[in-house]
């Protein structure tokens, strides 16, 4: 299977041994971060430094003025990395040491962003905004995320992308020093809270002939029994999930938030899409960090996993949880498109490194024809051992 890793610009520049380590991986290729969130990153093997903290989302390029002359909403330019283009820089380097190199967009998640303009971000059915959450029904950060996309994904060096967070962002976010664990949430309660009300959102679930503010009420009721330690119980898997939400909400109110958060998000990405096709031209590669259940929201965006193929090239599944979850978040995807299981190799952050070769083997009878490991930058050497072990196994194998 074809193998990649995930890797920050600021793992590379800066580091002349770093491409070389990579491609004794066994890897064919690097998913280079273009455009990410705000993150504080530890680099184990750096001669120059052991952490970096990217204080707030940036492109990690310089973005072209013209490009976003007279717009409310730009990307930021990083300032915690002293070269001018450090994704350029690594692509270079990553390139020259044979390997192939994808950028990676995050898009809809933004915590600066919706600092600086709180009108347009999520707000969820008691009036909290989400600033971390661009409100991606609104027409100023659909055209905001398009443009992105386009300028982020199509950089020197790059033959593909893959985008994330190309939908609705919600509650769930690893935001500094989190404190919102002390009343356990469903799969279903989660959506409940990352349902927006902005005005474009009302608006929307009007015009689908729902009165937004029963809407709004109806949501409020049903996560009343949340706060006192009951509400709903948190059904196993995809369906379950839904099913308490129907239960919850009604069938009609939760068909009419379905299909208007469907509607704004398949808009999005078959727009962002289309605008790195026209950018990049017909052999550039565009996947979509994804789930396959349409109501998730977050980094894997949910999609109609039968209906995504039919824009993009192919997806990144994340696989976590036994065997049987990660084929059911791979199974679903059918057509003619690539799936890429997504497995953690970091055992710091949870990853198994030492059972990638037959994890691998398990997520390739579900349907996946590649693999994407997060994430190299991140992993001690003795994570990258178990990776360049595993994949050594797995050509053997012919697998």
């Amino acid at each position: 299977m074809r193998a990649a890793v995930f890797l920050y610009p600021w793992d590379v520049v800066g580091d002349p041994d770093a491409a070389r380590r990579i491609a004794g991986l066994g890897v064919a290729q690097v998913t280079l971060a273009s455009a990410y969130h705000s993150t504080r990153a530890l680099t184990p093997r750096h001669p120059r430094h052991r952490v970096v903290t990217a204080r707030h989302s940036a492109v990690l390029y310089p973005a072209a003025p013209e490009r976003w002359a007279g717009r409310a909403l730009r990307p930021y330019a990083q300032d915690w990395l002293p070269e001018a283009d450090p994704y350029t820089e690594a692509a270079r380097a990553l390139t020259d040491a044979g390997l192939e190199v994808h950028s990676w967009v995050v898009l809809a998640h933004n915590s600066r962003l919706g600092a600086e303009h709180p009108e347009s971000v999520v707000r969820n059915a008691y009036g909290d905004a989400y600033p971390w959450a661009p409100c991606i029904a609104r027409a100023e950060v659909h055209e905001y995320l398009v443009t992105l996309a386009a300028e982020a994904a199509v950089r020197p060096h790059t033959r593909g992308t893959e985008l994330e967070s190309c939908g609705w962002y919600g509650l769930a976010h690893l935001h500094a020093h989190d404190k919102i664990g002390g009343v356990p949430l469903s799969g279903a309660a989660q959506y409940l809270m990352s349902l927006c009300f902005c005005g474009a959102c009302r608006d929307g679930y009007a015009a689908l002939g729902a009165d937004p503010e029963e809407l709004r009420q109806a949501v409020l009721r049903a996560l009343e029994p949340v706060w006192a330690g009951g509400g709903t119980g948190g059904a196993a898997g995809r369906d379950g999930e839904w099913a308490e939400v129907v239960e919850a909400l009604g069938e009609e109110y939760a068909r009419t938030v379905a299909d208007w958060r469907n509607r704004a998000a398949g808009e999005l990405r078959r727009a962002a899409v289309a605008a790195v096709r026209a950018a990049a031209g017909p052999d550039f590669r565009v996947m979509l960090h994804a789930d396959p259940a349409p109501h998730r929201c977050g980094a894997n965006v949910g999609v109609a996993p039968r209906q995504v193929f039919a824009y993009a090239d192919g997806v990144v599944v994340p696989c976590t949880g036994s065997a049987a979850e990660r084929a059911a978040a791979l199974a679903p995807f059918e057509g003619r498109g690539v799936r890429a299981a997504n497995f953690t190799v970091v055992r710091g952050m949870g990853g198994s490194p030492e059972t990638l070769a037959a994890d691998a083997a398990h997520a390739a009878a579900a349907g996946a024809d590649e693999l994407r490991l997060y994430h190299a930058g991140l992993a001690s050497d003795a994570d990258l051992e178990a990776v360049r072990t595993a994949l050594t196994e797995l050509s053997g194998s012919g697998a």
